[in-house]
């Protein structure tokens, strides 16, 4: 009725009890209590007596994660040299992820100076969706960190040293093992700043043609490597603005 918090509730009855250890309780135990109560979910004239309205509540530990925790300061794009602006040194990249259907992802990276395109399989792992899965266990999807990791070093390490100066990527998580990324390929990741998909233009853009050949709401996980593979050499091969055939041999070696 006096719409107070449960922390407020909490601190008041040290005031009222204080001699009497017994009559403790944080605030966190009175949502949970709410909570069980209502089989996890609040009745609604207890949401409206809640200040945030949420009719389900977050863990202390979910809420308490940071989303970009894994981008560090040294990886910001602020921080990324100033010749990758002009796009006349080739050699850096841009990448993020396609998404399909069932959490299945094929990875992209194209070159800023050629738009040179090359294209990460991500198979699921064994035992995804599995009835006997482990609860909070390493991710199966195809794109955890490591996983991630390794098939991005596996692709890019082909590449030669001039031409692998620096990477791009949109803040996901499928990149929170940059740092080992950077220690086994020498390339350095950067960080777009949130919400500004124009920092990744040219990725954004070849992410767009390539929804031709992986529509959206179908499952990635379907191609094989070297479906993949023949995808990103027909894309490479097509005329494309301003994509040049002097570039595409520089490019190539």
């Amino acid at each position: 009725m006096q719409a107070w918090s449960p922390e407020q509730i909490a601190n008041r009855i040290k005031l009222d009890f204080p001699d009497d250890e017994s009559m403790r309780i944080s605030h966190e135990a009175i949502y949970q209590a709410l909570y069980i109560q209502g089989r996890g979910v609040l009745k609604r004239e207890l949401i409206l007596c809640l200040r945030t309205g949420r009719a389900l509540r977050a863990p202390r530990a979910r809420s308490r994660r940071k989303t970009w925790a894994h981008v560090t300061p040294e990886a910001l794009i602020s921080e990324r040299p100033a010749e990758v602006e002009d796009r006349v040194v080739p050699g850096h990249w841009e990448g993020d992820l396609i998404i399909g259907l069932e959490r299945s992802a094929i990875g992209t990276v194209v070159e800023r100076s050629t738009r040179f395109t090359m294209l990460v399989h991500l198979p699921r792992e064994e035992g995804y969706r599995h009835k006997h899965t482990v609860k909070n266990g390493p991710a199966l999807a195809g794109y955890g960190a490591i996983t991630m990791k390794n098939a991005l070093a596996s692709t890019m390490s082909t590449l030669p040293e001039q031409l692998a100066r620096s990477l791009t990527w949109d803040r996901g998580k499928e990149m929170s093992a940059h740092a080992q990324f950077k220690v086994e390929t020498g390339i350095p990741v950067f960080f777009a700043d949130p919400h500004s998909p124009w920092q990744r233009g040219t990725n954004e853009n070849t992410n767009r043609l390539l929804r031709q050949y992986f529509p959206k709401g179908t499952d990635l996980s379907r191609w094989s490597a070297e479906e993949v593979e023949a995808v990103a050499h027909t894309l490479n091969s097509r005329p494309r603005a301003g994509f040049t055939l002097l570039r595409h041999r520089i490019l190539l070696g």
